[in-house]
């Protein structure tokens, strides 16, 4: 299954990787300070490449998935080529770029490209993908996660 980031509008699925509305805790504090994080991160870079890329502006709706991915893949590349080439012309400090002056990560994560299983599979897990319990576990456990991987290394 896919994760994606996202804000409060969507609804509790566990795909949905959403952040605490208004956390208690020292880990939920510090998950919803990544998530949100992480989150501003990925919509800045896709900002970049839309105001770039006028292909990546318009609707997808009729595009076949792959040939999304190559677009994707191929604006991405080219963004790179020309940031590379224009990197003696920018800024020496890159906290000029940043909006608030914080820096997030922008780690890269493994996915997965397994095949569809079988159809009973299928159904039990699309069942699972609109299940809020299976939601709030996941979102246990990724509080769980980072508190133990960046507790220790809290302000």
């Amino acid at each position: 299954m896919a994760y994606y980031l996202a804000d409060g509008i969507y609804p509790s699925y566990p795909t949905f990787v959403k952040s605490i509305r208004l956390p208690q805790s020292e880990p939920d504090k510090l998950f919803a300070k990544f998530q949100e994080g992480c989150r501003k991160d990925i919509e800045r870079a896709f900002g970049v490449l839309q105001a770039r890329f006028k292909i990546i502006r318009e609707p997808a709706r009729l595009w076949d998935i792959a040939d999304l991915g190559i677009i994707m893949r191929s604006c991405i590349i080219l963004h790179n080529m020309i940031v590379e080439d224009e990197r003696d012309s920018y800024s020496q400090r890159w906290t000029d770029f940043e909006q608030s002056g914080e820096s997030g990560s922008s780690a890269p994560q493994p996915y997965s490209t397994e095949v569809l299983p079988a159809f009973a599979n299928h159904v039990r897990a699309r069942s699972e993908f609109r299940d809020p319990n299976v939601h709030q576990e996941l979102q246990a456990d990724l509080v769980k996660h980072i508190w133990t991987k960046f507790g220790m290394f809290r302000d």
